[in-house]
């Protein structure tokens, strides 16, 4: 059997503290998984600019001009971790056997990439990195990344437990991955819809090596969100259920101060009234809000705007042989990067 030709998909945003390591790290990894050959010696790692504001992509693009096994692919402007991600995938598909994602502070563990390629040559399309546990989380993030994943279960969305981005894909996978036209793409349960034979991997998670996380408890609270909402309709049928249960509540309550009324008995009850007009109201802003989010994803759908815009692409690029000539394109991809910043 062939080996593979694999492409290590990284990207990045704002992480200068720590791509030196990290490419220092993958590449000599790269390096002696093609010396075991166990993969082919055009394999590549591809690391993509999400419109870093930093010393980012001037890392990358040098890099990618000394190293031959170091890619970089520039987006124009910062267009989110999972459109980043598709940008380096769908890149790479076209000359790749299997490509695989990981991020780029290393805390998942690149030693089991091995096994990746070993479950690839057995025949299978996907291949997910697991996490065994959590430990490693805070317990905030821990219970509530746990509840996340159990409510995706119940609202019917195939998750991979304990899945992020850590995965293998073969290139028929990237292909039917390309066909989910969609833009609001939440990669952790579209992949598992592709149905292709697949397999899990399990390692545990280190620590981060430099930098801060680019998922504080804001993104990760919009992530989440928008993971239910792109995948579930049943916020809505829950709200539709709602307002029946308060539907009949309130005819109970109507009967029960009708028969007061008959009886003589009712008084006014200005503060029952006032909490119920609370009550409602606040229940249909809450609805009218969540119907609005649905909405306004139909409406981001209808204008099929690009998920993201490629601004300099050096994954193809033809590395000259002689020092003089690889100065000069490294001055000409300078002066381009400039040029676009200004």
């Amino acid at each position: 059997m062939a080996t593979p030709v694999v492409t290590l998909v990284v990207p990045c945003y704002n992480e200068e503290a720590v791509l030196p390591y990290t490419m220092e790290v993958l590449e000599q990894y790269l390096r002696d998984l093609i010396h075991e050959e166990l993969i082919s010696d055009k394999s590549k790692l591809l690391f993509v600019d999400d419109g870093s504001k930093d010393e980012t992509w001037n890392l990358i693009y040098k890099a990618s001009l000394k190293k031959e096994t170091i890619r970089g692919l520039k987006l124009a402007r910062n267009a989110g971790h999972q459109n980043a991600l598709l940008a380096g995938l769908f890149a790479a598909k076209s000359i790749s056997d299997c490509v695989i994602s990981l991020d780029a502070d290393l805390q998942d563990d690149i030693m089991v990439i091995r096994e990746f390629i070993k479950k690839f040559n057995e025949g299978y399309e996907i291949v997910y990195g697991v996490r065994r546990k959590r430990d490693s989380d805070t317990f905030f993030k821990r219970k509530t990344a746990e509840g996340f994943y159990k409510l995706m279960g119940k609202m019917g969305v195939n998750l991979v437990y304990n899945h992020a981005d850590y995965r293998l894909m073969s290139r028929r996978a990237l292909e039917e991955l390309e066909r989910f036209d969609e833009v609001n793409l939440f990669l952790r349960g579209i992949v598992p819809l592709i149905g292709f034979q697949s397999t899990s991997v399990y390692y545990d998670r280190k620590e981060r090596t430099a930098g801060e996380t680019k998922y504080p408890l804001k993104k990760m609270l919009s992530f989440a969100f928008n993971g239910i909402t792109s995948f579930s309709v049943t916020p809505i049928r829950f709200v539709l259920l709602t307002g029946c249960t308060f539907f009949f509540v309130s005819l109970l309550v109507l009967s029960y101060f009708l028969v007061l009324k008959y009886f003589g008995k009712t008084e006014i009850g200005w503060t029952s009234l006032i909490a119920s007009i609370w009550l409602i109201g606040g229940l249909q802003l809450m609805a009218i809000g969540l119907i609005g989010e649905y909405i306004g994803k139909v409406y981001q759908e209808s204008k099929r705007r690009p998920k993201y815009i490629v601004d300099l692409d050096l994954f193809n690029l033809a590395i000259p042989e002689h020092m003089e000539d690889r100065d000069a394109t490294e001055d000409k991809l300078s002066h381009n990067s400039l040029s676009k910043m200004n």
